[in-house]
């Protein structure tokens, strides 16, 4: 087992890792929508996704992957009315690729922000 970290993503804001890497798999923790900086971007969805995406890309890229790599996503949404918006971005992100996705309806998310993602992915080294 392989604990990894971006230095181009804020520091985790608990006791865990950005991701893991076992058996072959990278799983990311949950991103939310916090900068390098560690600044939370506008709470507005369409800003808030963009944000998670950007920072999944950036640590997939860092843990050897890509997101033609991902072969499952997690979604987490506090209001479920915002997923024709957050599917629009999601399939821009990943082009033609189509991994397997959840999307989980919550009550609240860290620091009160709207949306968070979590994937598992294969890294370039594995077949």
């Amino acid at each position: 087992m392989e604990f990894l970290n971006s230095d181009r993503l804020p520091a985790a804001i608990g006791p865990y890792s950005h991701a893991v890497k076992a058996n072959g798999l990278i799983y990311t923790s949950g991103q939310i929508p916090l900068t390098k900086e560690g600044e939370l971007v506008e709470r507005e969805i369409k800003t808030q996704t963009r944000q998670v995406l950007e920072n999944i890309r950036k640590l997939l890229e860092d843990c050897q992957s890509s997101m033609d790599r991902v072969i499952k996503v997690t979604i987490y949404l506090e209001n479920m009315e915002d997923f024709g918006i957050v599917n629009v971005l999601y399939a821009e992100a990943f082009g033609e690729h189509k991994p397997a996705r959840s999307t989980v309806a919550v009550r609240t998310l860290p620091k009160n922000v709207l949306i968070e993602m979590d994937v598992i992915a294969l890294p370039y080294d594995y077949q």
